[in-house]
């Protein structure tokens, strides 16, 4: 094997590429490992920068202004949001529909039972 003579070339990243990775890793129903893999790099450095971010020793730049891929985030957000409102609205009308058919059943039963007694009579 060939003798290195040079040290091996260690990554430095940004901290904006730190807190963008971070804030990827915080979204709801997103995986650590995914956003490593993503991003190529190990999910124990992810994880490390997440314990970083929440004892504040990295810091989102404020006066940043939103970039394009932060606004398309939050629009996906809030059309998901919107998404679950209004399933949850059609599953509850469906529900009742449910109730109001097994009503209506019943109803058209008790007056079949109720036609088959007086024809006994």
């Amino acid at each position: 094997m060939p003798k290195y003579t040079q040290p091996r070339k260690t990554w430095q990243y940004s901290n904006e590429f730190k807190v963008k990775a971070v804030q990827l890793s915080l979204i709801e129903g997103i995986q650590v490992q995914d956003v490593a893999n993503t991003l190529d790099i190990h999910p124990f450095m992810l994880s490390r920068w997440r314990k970083e971010y929440r004892e504040g020793k990295i810091v989102a730049d404020k006066r940043k202004k939103l970039t394009e891929a932060t606004r398309k985030q939050e629009k996906e957000i809030s059309k998901v949001k919107k998404l679950e409102a209004e399933n949850k609205k059609l599953k509850q009308e469906l529900d009742l529909l449910k109730k109001w058919q097994g009503f209506l059943a019943e109803e058209h039963q008790k007056g079949i039972d109720s036609s088959r007694n007086s024809d006994k009579s």
